[in-house]
């Protein structure tokens, strides 16, 4: 049953995505700002979804519980590189938005190919090292506990629990970092999508109004099922913990999300659907 999940929402995950990438790689009047950050979008999707649904279905289908040291260090890596991918993608298609709605005449100024690649550029970049120094300092910590994760993937809460308590602090520290970027994201989303909907609330026509809350309603919505899933999973309290629950929120925020995506920004959008 699990197998035949998790087949039938990769399958549906890289199909979507897949499809959204080769339409607007190949839709030259899809070839805009937002759509180049939807691109990427989906690529991350693709690499966050590839990350840890295969293993699992190897798993489920062979029924077997293990993965390697070396395969659970790529997997964390992995997932915390895309999950920090998507995360500064979904702040600078917020801003994308901001932009569009809020100074249309700076439009082609502020969002020009080359700044749009620049901040693209910045994303992964900024990922990738935030990954690389998470990864690097998790595996540096002593294991005190056994290797026995009681997850379906390698995720870094999880491996501090193995962990001697006396290292913990430094990986800690890191977390704590890192949760002041990603609430400073949030903060950043918050903030635009006030200013965006007080603008959209002084366009005098309904047909100005409805057109520019359709921009931004895909966008919102992935960016709420995106927080939502994320911040449930790493903020939830000890408390309310248990290993049923934390495997259901594991996959609530690694899985759902990818396979989602597409079909918000492809059933809100006309000239996505029409490429598609």
């Amino acid at each position: 049953l699990h197998f035949c999940l998790f087949l039938g929402i990769s399958l549906a995950a890289l199909l979507s995505n897949g499809l959204i990438i080769s339409a607007i790689a190949c839709s030259h009047h899809l070839h805009t700002p937002m759509f180049f950050f939807l691109l990427n979008l989906a690529l991350s999707d693709l690499g966050f979804i590839c990350t840890t649904v295969p293993k699992a279905m190897h798993n489920s289908l062979w029924d077997t519980r293990t993965i390697s040291y070396a395969g659970c260090v790529a997997q964390l890596f992995m997932l915390v590189f895309f999950l920090g991918t998507e995360y500064s993608l979904l702040t600078i298609m917020c801003y994308d938005r901001y932009v569009s709605i809020c100074k249309p005449l700076h439009y082609e100024t502020l969002l020009g190919s080359r700044a749009c690649a620049y901040m693209a550029a910045a994303a992964w970049a900024s990922a990738f090292l935030n990954a690389l120094l998470h990864t690097a300092n998790t595996f540096s910590l002593p294991l005190c506990h056994g290797n026995a994760l009681g997850q379906f993937f390698c995720e870094i809460p999880h491996i501090l629990k193995l962990s001697c308590s006396h290292s913990k602090l430094r990986e800690l520290g890191i977390n704590v970092v890192s949760a002041f970027l990603a609430f400073g994201c949030f903060v950043f989303i918050v903030f635009s999508y006030v200013q965006i909907f007080r603008a959209v609330l002084r366009i005098p026509s309904e047909q100005g109004r409805h057109k520019a809350f359709s921009t931004c309603l895909p966008h919102l919505a992935v960016v709420s099922l995106f927080l939502s899933t994320s911040f449930f999973a790493y903020l939830k309290p000890p408390s309310f913990s248990s290993p049923s629950l934390d495997l259901v929120v594991s996959v609530l925020y690694s899985v759902v999300p990818p396979a989602l995506n597409p079909l918000i920004y492809s059933l809100r959008n006309q000239e996505l659907k029409a490429a598609v």
